[in-house]
């Protein structure tokens, strides 16, 4: 691993038999750099985010973090694709943070960042988590070591000589400036008012500063001073990279063991038991995916014909129950059927040539058959938007099912190419992540917005029976342009809901509804007149914030000539 000689930590070296865990806190030593960089940081840290939102603050900090980890030369992390591929990600969650500002991004934001620098320290990682849990276990050691090195007392102090040579150097210039100073204000009466008065608004400035000072603003301030230090210093990792190292991409075969049910008999021969183990493990398998298979094809025949042609709910049929419920047990179904594939093609059953293509082929199958049930729910959960509309967790399952379509394709690189299962969680892993930057830059709200007040006769499969406006109206204010754009498509509803429980929805006519609109777009613009601040800009919020001044402005100007 190269050295960072700018910004990285430099830990100091344990003597001979001492053990890693005897120096936890890593013992840390600032360069000169980072002992300007710290408090500077953590300045900018409390301007950024003291009583603010997320928006611009959060972007800037992490490109900031990103320039400092830049400036280090970390020339071995370069060498490394993934973390050429979480740069380029984070810069992506950066402009989704300032486009929108959503949960999703934030979230992608900080996760891009915190990779990033655990592939700055490891850079032979290849799993996200690992490079997650190590841009987390450095700042957790940094944190844990920084008590001791702030308390630490400097080199000189104990030294007399270089003390009074220090206060010579501060304090004799101070003195001279004090004296020039007074004479200066007692000669100069215009000079005596200026100083007067700057030093009445640094009195002034102090003054509203101290107030500030609250516990929980120090408590923020220390918060500030770990995540600073956190992007600063860089302790080593290695027990995660070691780790991961002992993992190969592919399986295998193993000698001096199988995977078996049984326990070995002294009495055996080695190879004796290794095939009869083996034939019992291949036997039990055959049977396994041979009965799935044929109960997974009766209820893919069922889903096929019930779900897939002409679905229609009876009246009277409990649809959100139907979709929640048989959502959650099949997606669970899949899951456990893709454990159990990993756990028979874990080991020595890869080689077991005499039964291989039958193994195969029952387990190609029930893979295939598990994402035409993938298919089933998301059917499932088409037809709950058809009916109920568009809600965060319709999208989530859409996501989810991705990606367990993408699971159950890595589960046959496994079983026709061997791959082990540090592969899949690897390959996965990047799928996941790629999900998440794209949630990121997704803006959610209003299309679900937009969706669920489409008109009937432009989205004719779409059957709700009423609509949750209180959901709507829960929403970020970046969707209200919208909602006052389709207000038109109210009058196609004659209740609305203005909860969101699991209960009976407690509804409203129509004109209560229009108001509630018109209040919520109301009590929003003047939230944001009156809060809004370069800290937490976003363009989505201030998009909005321009259309329903617009707006507002166009109704004004439009009441006078009403009334005349």
């Amino acid at each position: 691993m190269d050295s960072f000689p700018l910004f990285a930590s430099r830990a100091v070296a344990l003597p001979a038999g001492a053990s890693a865990s005897a120096a936890w806190p890593a013992p840390l030593v600032l360069t000169a750099v980072q002992k300007l960089l710290l408090p500077l940081g953590v300045l900018v840290f409390d301007i950024f985010f003291w009583n603010q939102g997320v928006g611009l603050n959060l972007a800037l900090f992490t490109l900031l973090a990103v320039v400092v980890l830049l400036a280090g030369q970390p020339k071995a992390a370069w060498r490394s694709g993934y973390f050429r591929l979480l740069l380029g990600g984070t810069l992506v969650a950066c402009g989704a943070v300032v486009l929108y500002g959503s949960a999703a991004a934030g979230i992608a934001c900080v996760g891009s960042l915190l990779m990033l620098l655990g592939y700055a320290n490891q850079p032979h990682l290849k799993l996200l988590a690992l490079a997650l849990l190590t841009g987390l276990g450095s700042a957790v050691e940094v944190a844990a070591g920084l008590p001791r090195l702030l308390t630490r007392p400097p080199k000189w102090l104990g030294q007399t000589g270089r003390v009074v040579w220090y206060a010579r150097l501060f304090l004799v210039p101070v003195a001279v400036l004090a004296v020039f100073h007074f004479l200066f204000a007692v000669a100069n009466p215009r000079y005596g008012a200026l100083a007067g008065k700057v030093l009445s608004q640094i009195g002034e400035w102090l003054a509203a500063l101290l107030p500030q000072l609250t516990v929980l603003h120090v408590l923020f301030l220390l918060m500030g001073l770990v995540v600073t230090a956190g992007v600063l210093l860089r302790v080593p990792v290695p027990g995660l990279a070691q780790w991961e190292a002992r993992f190969p991409e592919f399986i295998r075969r193993r000698r001096d063991g199988v995977a078996s049910f049984g326990v070995r008999h002294p009495n055996f021969q080695a190879s004796r038991f290794r095939m009869a183990d083996l034939r019992k493990e291949y036997l039990a398998a055959l049977a396994v995916f041979g009965l799935v298979n044929l109960l997974l094809l009766a209820v893919n025949v069922i889903d096929v014909q019930w779900l897939w042609f002409g679905f229609v709910p009876a009246p009277g049929f409990n649809l959100a129950q139907f979709v929640h419920e048989g959502t959650y047990v099949l997606i669970f179904s899949i899951l456990l059927a893709m454990g159990i594939v990993l756990w028979f093609f874990r080991r020595n059953l890869n080689f077991y040539q005499p039964g291989l293509p039958a193994l195969r082929f029952g387990a190609t199958v029930w893979v295939l058959q598990n994402a035409v049930l993938a298919v089933s729910v998301g059917l499932r959960n088409y037809y709950y938007i058809t009916h109920m509309g568009l809600a965060y967790k319709r999208v989530g399952v859409c996501f989810f099912l991705l990606l367990t379509l993408f699971g159950l394709a890595t589960i046959l690189l496994k079983i026709w190419q061997r791959r082990s299962t540090f592969s899949l969680v690897r390959l996965n892993s990047l799928a996941a992540y790629a999900v998440l930057l794209a949630l990121a830059l997704g803006n959610w709200e209003i299309w679900i917005a937009r969706y669920n007040l489409t008109s009937k006769r432009e989205h004719p499969s779409k059957n709700l029976a009423h609509l949750d406006l209180g959901f709507l109206l829960r929403m970020p204010g970046r969707v209200l342009p919208s909602l006052l754009a389709r207000r038109a498509v109210l009058n196609e509803y004659q209740h609305f809901g203005v909860q969101n429980t699991y209960r009976e929805p407690a509804r409203v006519d129509l004109a209560t509804a229009q108001r509630m609109l018109d209040a919520r777009a109301a009590e929003w613009r003047a939230d944001y007149e009156a809060q809004a601040s370069w800290q937490d800009w976003t363009y989505a919020d201030w998009a909005a914030y321009q259309s329903l001044r617009r707006s507002a402005s166009a109704v004004r100007a439009a009441e006078p000539t009403a009334a005349r």
